[in-house]
């Protein structure tokens, strides 16, 4: 994980930054008896450790821009979404997430399919065009997941994650006396009562489908717009600097094995003891260890 924070000091810059941010907030929260945001906070502080995770489990290079994407939007979904309340304050924030995740999704997607695409040892070619079509439903099969997951914690637990939106018309065969399936449309709407007291919401309140509706609309944009950039990369593979900075690939080189084991490093090279500050932006040494142990090659700092 250090070498990995090594390799990317952009991104080493954001991730500590972002770090201490949350760390700041859970703090305060804790001193504010906000215990659940506090377990938001640690939770946040575990996924920003994935990316790096990732690249050293699986040898994944992330490129730094996609890497800072995802710690983004990790940290404006948990910490300024739900604890600073921005979902409220910012009509536009849940649909710049949900883009933001189509965009993401289909990146995991694409990733998945393109390394074993390019495996030595498994026979599978698909096209480009393949390639983005595999991306994209990828990225909103995981966006249907997500609104299940959000109507199940409304039914079950009352959350109202699917939020309510206000129309000021409603369009419903259920209110057709005859009952012949004729659509009996009631426009003009500026107030709802419900059991005789007035809600004072300005209309009527829609539960939860357009809201689904636009976060689906929405991850739809943002994984049309990735598989595009995927389809345009695996054309031109390595001739389009702008198009890999979104793209993962396999790790070639010197591997995180090559800086956690001296003996694989290259002649004439030498190593440097970590200062103190790249000593900070370690996630944690206890993981270097675990991950020393199972490679059967421990480090003494």
């Amino acid at each position: 994980m250090a070498a990995e924070i090594r390799a990317h000091r952009s991104t080493a810059l954001v991730y500590v930054t972002l770090r201490v941010l949350v760390i700041v907030t859970m703090v305060l929260q804790f001193l504010n008896g906000n215990y659940e945001n506090v377990f938001l906070c640690l939770l946040t502080l575990v996924l920003f450790l994935v990316p790096a995770f990732v690249q050293v489990t699986f040898k994944v290079e992330l490129p730094s821009t996609l890497e800072i994407i995802v710690l983004l939007f990790i940290f404006s979904a948990e910490i300024l979404g739900e604890i600073s309340s921005f979902y409220v304050l910012f009509p536009f924030w849940d649909v710049t997430l949900h883009t933001l995740n189509g965009f993401l999704a289909a990146a995991i997607g694409f990733s998945l399919v393109d390394l074993l695409n390019r495996s030595d040892r498994v026979k599978f070619d698909l096209s480009p065009l393949f390639l983005a079509i595999t991306a994209f439903c990828f990225s909103m099969t995981i966006g249907v997941l997500w609104e299940f997951f959000e109507f199940a914690m409304d039914q079950l637990f009352a959350l109202d994650m699917q939020k309510d939106t206000i129309v000021h018309a409603i369009h419903s065969v259920t209110l057709d006396p005859t009952n012949t399936n004729t659509t009996v449309t009631i426009d003009g709407i500026t107030d709802t009562m419900v059991n005789g007291v007035d809600l004072g919401v300005g209309g009527y309140l829609d539960i939860g489908l357009i809201d689904t509706m636009e976060d689906l609309i929405v991850n739809f944009i943002g994984a049309a717009v990735f598989s595009v950039i995927g389809f345009l990369y695996v054309r031109s593979r390595g001739k389009s600097t702008v198009l890999s900075r979104f793209i993962p690939r396999r790790r070639h080189g010197r591997t995180i094995e090559d800086w956690n084991n001296p003996a694989n490093e290259p002649a004439g090279m030498t190593r440097t003891r970590m200062s103190w500050p790249n000593r900070l932006m370690r996630p944690s040494t206890l993981w270097n260890r675990i991950h020393a142990h199972r490679r059967g090659t421990v480090r003494n700092d």
